[in-house]
């Protein structure tokens, strides 16, 4: 064709130069267009897509458009970055309809709900990449400013409903969340980490993983699955010995191996390191017998290679998992959830309440009813709890037996002393176990009924007696059942969440599953606010009219 240079493909695409430049504002038409009405009109199901395109002005304001635009440096390269607050309503709407980076990417040219909401009706081109997308999530996390999307929806929230500064009443709760990491035992964890280390080595120098494992001395994991490379008679025991012998085996040599290595991948030793951490944990290993499996499960044990945060996990006495806990504050009043935490799935609650208690404090509330299932019992929230923070909880039960309980003793806060059924009066202290004299015991009328301990009766005290005594009473009536029944609300949001986040975790690790909560706590909350009534509009000033 003349007149026309041939198209180098080889050439390099040089970044633009210019002034130096930050994200710019996003300032997409508030008023629907006739081709945005016409869309809106077909929306049956999904009215969030709506509510978001007729509200994204309010909830991406200019002082949140410029926190988001602190995400980013100037730089005097490149071309113009996309706005932060359009690849912020990106991610929520890959939380709201559950899809990948590329299926999102892909919605942005052919969903028109997606256009909809991001501005970009019938564009033949996506606004953004996958890359940027990424990044931005990362950038996110880092500076934690996904929790202040959280806060934008509860300002939104507090826009419409006209809330005012009364105090919180919450309710606390968690829920199971699967791992995205494949659950191993200890045979296939350790096959699985070695695999990882010789395999990284493997690829760096450009040879087959059979060949570098059989140079390392971890033939073993060559193949695709190492029990079969085992080949033993699990259910004789000395045969499982043998064969966990030879893992051990396969890894000092490995162990050793790496050493040899002039330059080793970074991976390499990290993946090593992983399966040195299993046999830590699951081995035992002495001089006298052959190395053997740990009986019982050892404090904190990795159950995956891929997410080493996941851990195994007990709901109920029957319910066990493997992965986290999902814990989300519901608003009792509002119905907006205020906070989330996700925590590994061996960890009490209470360690969550840390978090959920600097959430609180960022967003200027006052906690005056917290209501709880006894797993919080133990939180700092309650140890700590301030005069007017009232607790709502089902104490836990008192043990019946043949001899005197618990109840039947007499406490006495003000002078702090407790008094047995038999009138014998001694001090107490909360968190400490109250002995009564043994010789006072052994003389007194009441001793079958009270004790068969030569040493003499005791009770212990729990560190939060005061409370539970509380708790008990207020149960009994039907009052007290009544309140202790409006904790059921958050297991109806931990229900909502469950359904945008699913069962099982999008990502691996506490703190990128804490993203995806929170932006599913958003979802929650943006459904939640589209139910309220539309705020009255300011009256106007008739005199200052005329």
């Amino acid at each position: 064709m003349a007149g026309y240079a041939p198209l180098d493909l080889r050439r390099e695409v040089r970044p633009v130069k210019g002034p130096a430049m930050r994200p710019r504002a996003w300032q997409p038409p508030i008023p629907l267009s006739p081709t945005e009405a016409g869309v809106v009109r077909r929306v049956r199901r999904a009215k969030l897509f709506v509510f978001l395109r007729e509200h994204r002005h309010e909830l991406f304001d200019d002082a949140f458009q410029t926190e988001l635009a602190a995400l980013y440096k100037d730089s005097p390269l490149g071309q113009p970055p996309v706005p932060p607050a359009q690849l912020a309503l990106a991610t929520l709407l890959q939380a709201y309809v559950g899809c990948s980076d590329d299926e999102a990417i892909e919605a942005t040219m052919m969903d028109r709900r997606w256009q909809l909401v991001l501005d970009c009706l019938d564009a033949e081109e996506a606004p953004f990449g996958k890359g940027t997308l990424v990044a931005f999530r990362q950038r996110l996390i880092a500076a934690d400013l996904d929790r202040r999307l959280i806060e934008r929806t509860v300002d939104l929230a507090a826009a419409r409903g006209g809330f005012g500064p009364r105090p919180l009443r919450a309710a606390l709760d968690s829920s199971p969340l699967w791992g995205a990491g494949r659950v191993e035992d200890t045979y296939n964890l350790l096959g699985h980490a070695l695999r990882k280390a010789v395999g990284v080595v493997a690829r760096q120098q450009g040879r087959e993983l059979a060949a570098v494992a059989g140079e390392a001395g971890a033939g073993l994991v060559a193949g695709s699955s190492l029990k079969a490379a085992l080949d033993l008679d699990w259910d004789d025991p000395a045969a499982a010995a043998a064969g966990l012998g030879r893992v051990l085996a396969a890894l000092d040599a490995v162990e050793a191996w790496l050493v040899r290595q002039t330059d080793p991948p970074d991976a390499a030793p990290t993946a090593l390191a992983i399966a040195q951490e299993i046999r830590a944990q699951d081995v035992v290993v002495s001089m006298a017998e052959p190395a053997r499996l740990r009986q019982g499960v050892a404090s904190a044990r990795r159950i995956s290679v891929e997410d080493g945060e996941m851990r195994h996990g007990r709901k109920s006495r029957s319910r066990l998992f493997d992965g986290f806990k999902r814990h989300a504050l519901r608003d009792l009043d509002r119905g907006v959830v205020r906070a989330v935490g996700i925590t590994p799935g061996n960890v009490p609650e209470a360690e969550v309440t840390d978090d959920i208690a600097t959430d609180l404090a960022r967003q200027a509330v006052r906690l005056a009813e917290l209501h709880i299932d006894r797993a919080y019992l133990s939180s700092r929230l309650v140890r700590e709890r301030p005069a007017d923070l009232r607790i709502y909880c089902k104490a836990w039960p008192v043990r019946e037996g043949p001899c005197f309980a618990k109840s039947a003793f007499t406490l006495d806060w003000a002078a702090q002393t407790i008094r047995c059924p038999g009138g014998e009066v001694v001090p107490f202290a909360c968190g400490e176990t109250v002995r009564f004299p043994a010789e006072t015991c052994a003389a007194c009328p009441l001793r079958e009924r009270c004790t068969t301990s030569a040493a003499g009766r005791s009770v212990s005290i729990h560190p939060d007696e005061r409370l539970l005594l509380e708790l008990r009473a207020r149960q009994q009536t039907p009052a007290g059942r009544a309140e202790l029944r409006e904790r059921v609300a958050v297991e109806h949001s931990l229900a909502h969440l469950g359904h945008w986040q699913g069962d099982r975790a999008r990502y691996r690790g506490v703190r990128k599953n804490l993203f995806d909560l929170r932006r599913c706590a958003v979802i929650h909350n943006l459904h939640v606010i589209a139910r309220l009534p539309e705020p009255d509009p300011a009256p106007i000033d008739q005199a200052a009219a005329a």
